[in-house]
């Protein structure tokens, strides 16, 4: 029997292959960054080759990312055992293609958006940027645009978007600017403001509040190795987190989109610095507009040079645009069923993109292959697609299935991610700052109302400035002077004029009124 030897000469044994599965098929760690797929139908083993790929990326000092959709790749932390409820296939299986298993245990890092069943992980609103922010709440390419006047605003205000509440109150200072930025940007429509502010509602009642925050997530902490030289396997629990899909895959999409950008040029490095596999990768470009489609494409042709191994998990081939597909080298196939018309033509699609084998018809192929079986083509030297083989997958080292609840919260307390990403910080950033200015707007307005008040009351009208001065003697003779008896006409004109008097603030009013119902009263 061969023992397996992920190490030997940079390469990772995928499973035995061709008649009687007696040639290895092998994975060459060096044309492992041109990217994987795998595929089938449910139940067909997708789970098990996810898991087989990782253990052997390990081994091999390669970190690894992927996302646990399903809750049952939480064993690879735990050693399997020869007494486990699928080891008697396992070991048969081990025999057909002549390996021993050497059953071991993986090191692992536990990560939850919720920070439930992992260590919290986080990004910010500007490192997630507005196109896939967009994208995740389902934005109008108008609603699009205004979203990206408030990140450009935010950015040249120096107000930092960290956070929902940081755009929530962005959102509300653009949409009380929306005149003077419509002048420099383009049109700011309050209805989109407003459109936005629900779409991030709905977004935070999805999970946004737990996504974006700080500390942020650094890449660094998911490129580890532990003190044996295995590298860490990244396990991001995604149970609950596929009940927003959306959420789910735009995510991940921030996260390939980080490593593009962060990571040196390294050329074609002899193994991966990092394998990221994407499980359900069809949500990845469910409703995607061409502009984010065109960027998976861009990074998943161009990353490879970074040293990242990009691998997407998906029930059928067709799921994947053909910009994307076509840059996917190392292919492992599982059963596909074809029971409509539509099947059939997918079926066809996927087996045009092997290499033909003389021995047998790879659409035929696929559909007879069963549960652990698949059909492989692996690149060869100089990056050669390899002939279509008929592979038995290797069983896996480490337990198949979930791990009990007290043992993972072990784990989560044991590691030292817990200390750096434990509790959130929230420190000033656009709501804050913005608070602060209209603070301090609605001060030094309430000022300027003071100083207009206390300008009044020292205010001196004219008529006050056109007063006589006191006379004794005079005052007594206009005491002693009778009253001119008033007319009713008189009586009602002084009424009146005293009335408008209060309103125009000047006795010009009461002569004016008096003199105009005077002539009315006398018939003129």
């Amino acid at each position: 029997m061969t023992e397996i030897v992920d190490l030997d000469a940079g390469t990772v044994f995928v499973g035995g292959g061709a008649e009687n599965y007696a040639i290895p098929q092998q994975l060459l760690m060096k044309y492992a960054n041109r990217h994987g797929l795998i595929a089938g139908a449910t139940g067909t083993g997708k789970t098990v080759t996810l898991q087989t790929l990782a253990e052997s990326f390990s081994r091999a000092g390669v970190p690894v990312f992927m996302a646990d959709v399903k809750g049952d790749l939480a064993g690879i932390s735990q050693a399997g055992r020869a007494d486990g409820p699928l080891a008697e296939s396992f070991g048969k299986r081990a025999t057909q293609i002549g390996i021993t298993l050497d059953y071991q245990s993986f090191p692992v890092t536990f990560w939850d958006i919720w920070g439930e069943r992992g260590h919290p992980v986080r990004t910010t609103l500007a490192e997630m940027g507005p196109l896939l922010l967009s994208r995740l709440m389902g934005l109008t390419d108008a609603q699009e645009g205004v979203l990206n006047i408030a990140f450009r605003v935010a950015d040249e205000e120096g107000l930092a978007l960290l956070d929902m509440k940081d755009l929530q109150s962005m959102l509300v200072w653009v949409g009380q600017n929306a005149k003077d930025l419509s002048l420099k940007y383009g049109n700011v429509s309050t209805a989109s403001v407003g459109a936005i502010q629900r779409a991030l509602l709905v977004l935070e009642n999805e999970g946004g509040t737990f996504l974006f925050g700080e500390p942020a997530l650094e890449l660094s902490d998911m490129m580890r190795l532990d003190a044996s030289g295995k590298g860490v396997i990244n396990i991001l629990s995604a149970e609950r987190l596929m009940n927003s899909p959306r959420l789910y895959a735009t995510f991940l999409l921030w996260l390939m989109s980080e490593l593009f950008e962060q990571l040196p040029e390294v050329g074609d490095p002899d193994k991966p610095r990092i394998a990221f596999f994407f499980d359900e990768a069809h949500l990845l470009f469910d409703d995607a507009p061409p502009a984010l489609i065109a960027k998976i494409e861009q990074v998943a042709r161009l990353i490879r040079s970074k040293g990242v191994s990009l691998w997407f998990i998906s029930q059928n081939p067709a799921d994947l645009p053909e910009s994307v597909l076509g840059q996917l080298g190392n292919r492992v196939q599982h059963a596909l069923r074809a029971f409509t018309a539509k099947d059939q033509k997918a079926l066809r699609l996927a087996a045009e993109n092997y290499r033909a084998n003389p021995a047998f018809d790879t659409a035929e192929a696929i559909q007879a292959v069963g549960t652990g079986e698949a059909v492989t083509s692996l690149l060869e030297a100089k990056g050669v697609p390899g002939m279509v083989q008929r592979t038995l997958i290797r069983p896996p080292l480490a337990q198949l299935g979930p791990i009990p609840d007290d043992a993972r919260a072990a784990m989560i307390a044991a590691s030292p991610m817990g200390l750096k990403y434990g509790k959130t910080l929230d420190r000033e950033s656009a709501s804050e700052l913005l608070a602060k200015r209209a603070e301090k707007a609605t001060e030094e307005l309430a000022t300027s109302d003071a100083k207009e008040s206390d300008a009044d009351l020292w205010k001196v009208e004219p008529e006050h400035k056109r007063g006589r001065r006191y006379d004794p003697a005079i005052q007594i003779r206009d005491e002693e002077k009778p009253a001119p008896r008033a007319s009713n006409r008189d009586s009602i004109a002084s009424a009146f004029g005293k009335s408008l008097a209060r309103q125009l603030g000047t006795r010009t009013g009461q002569a004016l009124v008096r003199g105009v119902l005077g002539s009315l009263f006398r018939g003129k």
